[in-house]
């Protein structure tokens, strides 16, 4: 499970085993998970979290949809 970067408290990874499904990124902290797609910033599921860490880790995701592209592209083309 890759750490892409770490924000806020927040761990932001990829679980190499789902290479599979489109672009995603994983955060994990605060006690709780979330799964996001890429690039359309779409919350899939998350579990623990609350709104207002929900809101923070989406900013997040905008300001580094770069680096999380290119983190992923690089790890799955392996």
């Amino acid at each position: 499970m890759p750490t892409v970067f770490r924000e806020k408290g927040f761990r932001f990874v990829f679980y190499s085993n789902e290479g599979f499904e489109p672009c995603h990124i994983h955060v994990i902290g605060h006690g709780g998970e979330a799964k996001i797609w890429i690039p359309t910033c779409q919350l899939v599921w998350s579990y623990n979290l609350k709104a207002q860490e929900l809101a923070l880790i989406l900013s997040i995701i905008r300001r580094r949809l770069q680096l999380i592209e290119e983190a992923w592209h690089a790890h799955f083309s392996r």
